[in-house]
């Protein structure tokens, strides 16, 4: 089987609800700063002092700690490429990917001759605990968990990512938390993180710092897990323009929990409208939010694209059939969304 990353549609114009970005944009004062940029700013290579200086900060770690890249996926493909190089053709080695999940941990490992050992979520997406730590092998090399979840939003106990931790502590555990800026969940700083140097936590300024274009990612882990993967990173991978722009996003905490409150009432103005719709759900620790419309799942996103307004279709994912789904980010971009909903839903023949 061939795994790689869905590519999907991105349209100009219209309400983007399908890529779960910062709807609202990045920080005005960002946008302030990038117009500043320098000619000479431009045509030299960055330095990176600052951007790192103020990641550690954000995040309450030694600057050592942090791995900036480009965007989370570049994360994901070096931590990858660090656990799986040398992989043998005939007896490869292995990467556990907890499913429905982002399609870059089976396409990166599949990209480097590794095996993707796929474990499904339980019945409505209860994290599998026992089948993660029955998957393991002699052979695993790096297990790949979303927490939260995407698409589901569902939370991974912590005490579940430390037993996988402690269960096998010859691979690498990434800990993508694209979303914890949404759940405030987080295993940074925990005081059980010294003890699993294998734990690699992956962290994204795309989504509630609005930075997506100008792809700003870091890894935060023990300075020995990070050697290797820095070895893999090139040393210019992050653009003149997401270094200036980090620091910037990281220290508008105003505009970040402005952000952050939009997304949580987004959120409760949705499941009240899907309640009154009688449509299932699931709540969502996220920026989004994972919709069962069962069979009328294609007519929904069909009707809502011929209004401009594109949410993402989840069904092909394992245990997702008929779902969608919605991002939640302003307030008045949801209730948009609901209106076209409610006229789509309860439109007579």
């Amino acid at each position: 089987m061939t795994y790689e990353y869905e590519r999907v549609l991105t349209p100009s114009a219209g309400l983007r609800l399908h890529l779960n970005e910062n709807t609202a944009g990045c920080s005005p004062k960002v946008i302030e700063a990038l117009q500043r940029l320098s000619r000479e700013e431009a045509a030299f290579y960055p330095d990176y002092d600052a951007a790192v200086r103020a990641c550690a900060d954000r995040l309450g770690v030694a600057e050592d700690q942090v791995l900036l890249t480009n965007g989370l996926d570049e994360g994901i493909l070096a931590t990858a490429i660090a656990a799986l190089r040398g992989s043998p053709a005939d007896s490869p080695y292995e990467a556990i990917v907890v499913v429905p999940a982002f399609d870059m941990y089976a396409a990166c490992t599949d990209a480097l001759g590794g095996r993707v050992i796929e474990v499904t979520l339980g019945a409505d997406f209860r994290f599998p605990l026992d089948d993660v730590l029955s998957a393991i092998g002699p052979r695993t090399k790096v297990i790949f968990l979303t927490n939260p979840n995407n698409p589901t939003g569902q939370l991974i106990p912590r005490e579940a990512l430390l037993t996988i931790a402690r269960a096998a502590p010859a691979a690498s555990i990434f800990v993508d938390e694209a979303y914890a800026d949404f759940s405030g969940d987080t295993l940074i700083g925990s005081p059980d993180m010294p003890e699993l140097p294998n734990i690699v936590v992956g962290r994204t300024f795309a989504k509630a710092y609005g930075l997506a274009a100008l792809r700003a990612g870091a890894l935060v882990s023990a300075v020995g897990t990070l050697t290797p993967i820095r070895r893999i990173v090139p040393p210019y991978s992050i653009n003149a323009c997401a270094a200036i722009a980090l620091p910037i996003a990281v220290a508008d905490e105003e505009y970040r929990m402005w952000y952050l409150d939009q997304v949580c009432r987004s959120r409760e103005l949705l499941y009240a409208a899907l309640d009154r719709l009688r449509v299932g759900y699931w709540r969502s620790a996220a920026n989004f939010v994972l919709v069962n419309f069962g069979m009328s799942a294609p007519s929904v996103i069909k009707a809502l694209a011929a209004r401009e307004i594109y949410v993402r279709d989840r069904s092909r994912d394992p245990g997702c059939d008929g779902c969608v789904r919605i991002t939640t980010g302003v307030v008045e971009h949801t209730t948009a969304c609901i209106s076209a909903l409610e006229e789509i839903l309860c439109e007579r023949p």
